[in-house]
């Protein structure tokens, strides 16, 4: 069995100020694991220049020890990107940026992409619908991964969202036997964490660490919420868990580096 004490701690960029001034954050709070995240495409696109730039980017981390292990696909623009759009020209709208921006992330050496298998809100009517288009699209952006030599993970997500439990994860995961999963501790809102980790299993190579009141996603720094994370870590630690304990945080003051290495060694007994 696996133990916790095997996972480094890792963290989310999705934080305000330049890249330079949040790597001598993670620096200075000893994390050296990051995952690039926006939820906006022109951010990779325009802010970070990412397409042209991810190698420099990738280097500049390592100059201040930290190492970008995934990149989270950006999700706001719905009505131009949804991985389960029954409209199949807005699938290969998401194809076609995901191509673009996992070679990217191929040529900067980052391993892993986190993606959501859908937006929302969604009728209950479409949901089947919705669920068979994801798998088209998912099984696609897979096999652009795989052959870049990266590991696609899709996202368990709340309230309308595809995935929301673990049956639907499931049926997408027997669908593309190359995808694996990015477990959200914050968006169980059908069946418990415990229940959904438990369900997928090995399947986990990545995480969004953070709590909530068991109403809607908070993403709250771990005690700040109502999850038992005793319960939590150890059933990660039952199905083999091997990957980094990434925290993916609400911008609040309690957010920073420092807090979240603080918080990390108090859930880890370190």
């Amino acid at each position: 069995m696996m133990s916790r004490k095997d996972w480094p701690v890792s963290l989310s960029s999705s934080l305000s100020g330049s890249m330079e001034s949040i790597l001598a954050e993670y620096q200075a709070a000893g994390i050296r694991y990051m995952e690039l995240t926006s939820s906006s495409h022109r951010y990779f696109e325009e802010e970070l220049d990412f397409f042209r730039r991810s190698k420099e980017i990738a280097a500049l981390a390592r100059e201040y020890g930290v190492t970008i292990r995934s990149i989270h696909i950006p999700f706001s623009e719905k009505d131009t990107y949804d991985n389960s759009s029954p409209d199949p020209r807005v699938r290969d709208n998401s194809v076609r940026y995901c191509a673009k921006l996992l070679g990217a992330a191929a040529e900067a050496g980052i391993k892993i992409a986190v993606i959501h298998p859908s937006n929302e809100p969604y009728r209950e009517e479409e949901r089947e619908i919705r669920i068979t288009s994801a798998i088209d699209t998912l099984s696609r952006i897979t096999a652009i991964a795989d052959a870049l030599g990266m590991t696609l993970a899709v996202e368990n997500l709340p309230r309308t969202c595809i995935c929301r439990t673990s049956d639907e994860m499931l049926r997408i995961l027997e669908a593309i036997p190359n995808l694996r999963v990015c477990f959200d501790t914050n968006h169980s809102l059908i069946e418990s964490n415990v229940e959904y980790i438990r369900a997928v299993g090995d399947k986990i190579v990545t995480l969004h660490v953070s709590d909530y009141d068991f109403i809607d996603e908070r993403h709250l720094l771990p005690g700040e919420g109502l999850i038992d994370w005793e319960e939590l870590i150890s059933a990660l630690e039952e199905v083999g868990y091997s990957g980094t304990f990434n925290y993916e945080l609400a911008d609040r003051e309690t957010s920073t580096p420092e807090h979240v290495a603080a918080n990390y060694k108090k859930l880890m007994g370190l």
